[in-house]
């Protein structure tokens, strides 16, 4: 058994997709026998989203309380340290933070560099990109205008095709392990619930998290050029198309005058569970996916799709270059063309109850964490 300590963002960011993220790692390690703890810094103003004024704030009081029930959970509500912008801690106090840091086997950071001071000492510092392609475009460009990077014995990436043969990715002289984001499968005996009639494809999704990239004098971007393939698909196909929706120019109006059922991606995601409840209420996912990872054709598949899959719902997503790597064509159907799409949604319906058992089996196969995870301890040396 190993100490553990995972960095990430959960009181920032309480949104239960992005928490899911997380909370795979913490869980799924903890299900494997190792002592595991969660610490977070915010080192920005208004850096903390309440989702219950939708608003960013200095206050974390939403967030807290969000960490601190969802880790009572699990049996967890010793094992966490908040340290916000104005350098208060809550949960563990800094001398409980310093002694731990001491004594943990493995530092695992989901956000890059935040706890430096500190964690400089563990054994073992562990590296886990989410987001292959826009990241190491990023590390390219800071590298190039003279910035240092942090150092870490281990670099873990879910971009399967980062430092292959004729990918654009640059490896940025990091040697670039490859592992899928793990899905917590925390009831293995789950029975199959088949769709309601008329329940949608859909996805949950933001429709410009975050600034585009430039690399190579080439401009990378987000979803929401990538949407534009597609807008037209409810009108081409008669299945229920549902996107739950948020971020900056959502073009609601023009979303609707194509046939989609629009939603708040915040109605929808308050919780994990809420999250999960929303994933079950639909028929499958149709994915749409970022510019910078369908353009650098990276390998990326997501973990939403994971726990559609879990569910059995099929998932129609974008090729990122995933198709690689995972058996494509039953469960899971790899796109590049709306007249694909149209295609992968027809198939899919004819066969579904075929494609959700597929899907199902895929999870337990590639994404299962208990898999996942073993397979990185075993990669790190503990």
């Amino acid at each position: 058994m190993a100490k553990i300590i995972v960095n990430g963002s959960i009181v920032k960011f309480p949104t239960g997709g992005l928490v899911q993220f997380m909370m795979a790692y913490i869980i799924g390690l903890k299900k494997l026998g190792n002592e595991v703890y969660f610490i977070e810094k915010s080192e920005w103003e208004y850096a903390c989203f309440d989702m219950s004024q939708l608003i960013m704030t200095d206050d974390c009081t939403y967030g807290l309380n969000f960490l601190n029930n969802l880790m009572r959970k699990y049996g967890m509500e010793n094992n966490w340290c908040f340290f916000d912008y104005k350098r208060n801690y809550y949960g563990m106090d800094q001398n409980q933070l310093n002694k731990l840091f001491k004594e943990c086997d493995v530092y695992l950071d989901l956000e890059w560099g935040e706890w430096d001071q500190g964690s400089e000492n563990v054994p073992i510092r562990v590296f886990i990109d989410g987001e292959p392609g826009w990241f190491q475009f990023k590390l390219r460009n800071m590298v190039s205008e003279g910035q240092s990077l942090p150092k870490y014995d281990h670099y873990f990436t879910d971009g399967f095709n980062i430092g292959e043969e004729g990918n654009i990715i640059p490896t940025v002289g990091i040697e670039w392990k490859k592992a899928w984001t793990p899905i917590i499968i925390e009831n293995p005996k789950l029975s199959y619930q088949p769709p309601v009639k008329n329940a949608p494809f859909s996805t949950v999704m933001n429709w410009k998290s975050h600034k585009e990239v430039t690399f190579n004098g080439r401009v990378y971007g987000q979803k929401n050029i990538e949407f534009e393939k597609f807008m037209s698909l409810p009108k081409f196909v008669k299945q229920a198309m549902e996107v739950a929706v948020s971020g900056e120019g959502v073009p609601h109006q023009k979303l609707k005058d194509n046939l989609w059922s629009v939603k708040s991606a915040f109605d929808v995601v308050p919780t994990v569970d809420a999250y999960h409840d929303y994933i079950g209420r639909s028929k499958g996912e149709f994915c749409i996916v970022k510019n910078v990872f369908v353009d650098s054709q990276c390998g990326w598949f997501g973990e939403r799709a994971g726990y559609y899959m879990l569910q059995g719902r099929p998932v129609i997503s974008q090729d990122t270059g995933f198709s690689k790597h995972l058996p494509c064509g039953l469960g899971v159907l790899a796109i590049n063309t709306l007249d694909e799409a149209i295609e992968a949604i027809d198939r899919i319906n004819s066969e579904y109850t075929k494609h959700a058992q597929s899907a199902i089996e895929m999870v337990f196969e590639y994404f299962d964490s208990d898999k996942v995870l073993k397979k990185i301890i075993e990669k790190i040396g503990i």
